[in-house]
């Protein structure tokens, strides 16, 4: 096909990176005429349409650096029709019927060539262009459907040639008409998917080949428009000529918010996955157009800029259709836990998640008051291992995350390791400002009626020469069944009482016993630090049998009647990996006040 004298808008190729002509001119300061382009590759260019401080055009493209300056003169790459493109890749090296097959290009490993075994049958199976179901063009340079020759008996027409093609990809050529699009599928009457990503459609609301009613894309189910910069509207537009649409896609379009979508559009009662990947969205308020989708069940946000649920102006949170299970928001911008605990919110149905390199997961301690212990030199594994349990306890609805299946031995970890994260947090944080504390928590209540509350120890800054400083309170209490005979008060269960540090654990002993009429010498204390830790020996199968659940539920009843005298506290009423810690005070003349932390204790007294 023969090279078109240059104009604005038009499609060029130029050593197969393709562009747009956006200005035809002299330049300030040079001589003779010079071509403005804009690059598809917005990283080729060297600017955005300005030379010497003067603008000569405007890219579509945001990018600082889409545009050059070439000269009118520079080859460009020879533009070609959909059949022409066709034979080009599928049949030029086929059997002919005349001679042999012409030997393909030799392929070289190592330095040595390679044999070729099995090729030829490949070519002679592509060259019958007539069976082809996958057929992909894309970077042809295509710019037509066909081209009708002198003779119309030598003309063969794209059903003709093709007519069992069921996926096409058109991605990357030279158009700037849709309705070439148009007259390519409206012969492919077993299409179904259609890519036409990459390519700058220009006029899509006013073409008329757009406009009417046709049946070029009655079967097709999935369409990609990636990369074509085109707006909501025009995207719309386009998608409403497709009565089954069921995918999608049209992610790097610089889209940073969608409008209403029009009443006439069919995809709201078909589409079941729709991708927005590496745009420009900063808040899920931005897609809330896509909440009258009820079909939705995948959504896929990747490389986006959303950072929160609402905006400044609207505080109306998104609601999503329940059927809409699957959500995509890694490489996002979150970096705070409120936003994941808000996900259910607008996500009621949600039960698959990838959330990976967002700033809360890469460093789950960013927060403000975070309850992580991660700090700047907690970086990878550790980071993401800790966040994924953090998001495990927070969601509980979502199944898997990151690709991870959370079973129910990684859902009780994570809820106990939560728990625990928050009682360290509050005991870091004055009693008169816990309600806000717990507000940032919505879980807490559940947990804590799941597993039992944990113990907050609170320390206060007291000055060291106080006597305050001195001093720890205990909380002794002597559990049922460690009493005998011979205690004088039998009503007596617990008592409270200060304690200088630097009493030696016989001492500690003395006034035990002391209190609770019982021979120290024949006492065992038990601080109960009130955390948890991780333990082995408990079963990590998520058996399905109910008669399994019921002997699990009777060992954990046994197993809470009897911690007391064994000096383990089973955590909760579900199964896992985890403890709440305990320490022995053994006998010795070593001083209280080291082998207990902070200035209260809760002391447990039992019989030997």
């Amino acid at each position: 096909m023969a090279s078109v004298t240059p104009h604005i808008g038009q499609r060029r190729s130029y050593d197969g990176a393709l562009c747009t002509v956006r200005f035809i001119g002299e330049l300030e300061g040079t001589t003779g005429s010079w071509l403005g382009v804009e690059w598809d590759d917005p990283t080729r260019g060297k600017h955005a349409g300005q030379h010497k401080g003067i603008r000569y055009f405007t890219c579509k493209s945001k990018s600082a650096t889409a545009a050059s300056f070439i000269r009118p003169t520079r080859p460009a790459d020879a533009p070609q029709t959909f059949l022409s493109a066709l034979q080009l890749k599928y049949a030029s090296d086929g059997p002919s019927d005349n001679g042999p097959v012409l030997p393909g290009k030799q392929i070289v490993v190592g330095g040595k060539v390679a044999e070729e075994v099995g090729f030829d049958k490949i070519r002679r199976k592509q060259a019958q262009l007539s069976e082809l179901k996958i057929v992909i063009l894309d970077g042809s340079c295509i710019t037509s459907a066909s081209s009708p020759t002198t003779d119309p008996e030598d003309h063969q027409t794209i059903r003709q040639t093709c007519p069992k093609v069921v996926e096409l990809d058109v991605s990357r050529n030279l158009f700037t008409d849709f309705g070439t699009v148009v007259d390519i599928c409206s012969e492919l009457d077993s299409l179904n998917s259609l890519r036409v990503n990459g390519n700058r459609f220009q006029n899509v609301l006013e073409h008329e080949k757009l406009n009417g009613p046709h049946e070029a894309f009655k079967g097709v189910k999935e369409l990609e428009m990636g990369e074509t910069l085109l707006g909501w509207p025009e995207i719309c537009h386009i998608a409403s000529k497709f009565p089954s649409l069921t995918l999608l896609e049209i992610g790097t379009n610089q889209l940073s918010t969608l409008g209403p979508i029009p009443p006439a559009v069919s995809f709201t009662s078909t589409l079941v996955s729709l991708n927005l990947e590496f745009n420009g969205f900063t808040s899920l308020h931005d897609i809330a157009a896509l909440t009258t989708i009820s079909t939705l069940r995948n959504l896929h946000l990747k490389g986006n800029l959303i950072s929160s649920i609402t905006t400044s102006s609207s505080t109306e949170v998104p609601v999503f259709g329940k059927n809409l299970q699957y959500l995509d928001m890694s490489y996002n911008k979150v970096s705070d836990w409120q936003f994941v605990d808000a996900l259910l919110d607008s996500f009621p149905g949600l039960t698959s998640l990838r959330f990976s390199h967002n700033p809360i997961y890469e460093n789950p301690g960013l927060e403000d008051g975070a309850i992580s212990e991660t700090d700047g030199s907690k970086k990878g594994t550790a980071a993401s291992d800790e966040a994924f349990m953090l998001m495990a306890a927070r969601l509980p609805s979502v199944k898997t995350l990151n690709f991870s299946n959370i079973t129910t031995a990684d859902r009780t970890n994570a809820e106990m390791y939560y728990l625990s994260r928050i009682a360290r947090q509050l005991s870091t944080t004055p009693e008169a400002d816990e309600a806000q504390v717990l507000a940032r928590h919505r879980r807490w209540a559940e947990l804590c009626e799941l597993y039992g509350e944990p113990v907050v120890s609170r320390q206060q800054d007291i000055n060291p020469n106080f006597l305050e400083a001195r001093l720890i309170t205990v909380h002794f209490y002597l559990p049922e069944l460690a009493t005998s005979e011979s205690a004088d008060n039998m009503s007596v269960r617990e008592r409270i009482v200060q304690i200088p540090k630097s009493f030696d654990i016989y001492a500690v002993k003395g006034i035990a016993g002391r209190m609770f009429g019982l021979p120290p010498l024949k006492l065992r204390l038990v601080w109960e630090t009130g955390e948890w830790d991780p333990v082995g020996g408990f079963d990590d199968d998520d058996g399905d049998s109910s008669e399994d659940e019921e002997i699990e539920a009777e060992r954990e009843r046994r197993q809470d009647d009897s911690a007391s005298l064994a000096g383990t506290s089973v955590a909760g009423k579900k199964g896992g990996r985890f403890v709440r810690r305990e320490v022995e005070l053994k006998d010795g003349p070593r001083q209280f006040g080291y082998c207990v932390d902070g200035l209260e204790a809760k002391i447990r007294v039992e019989l030997r």
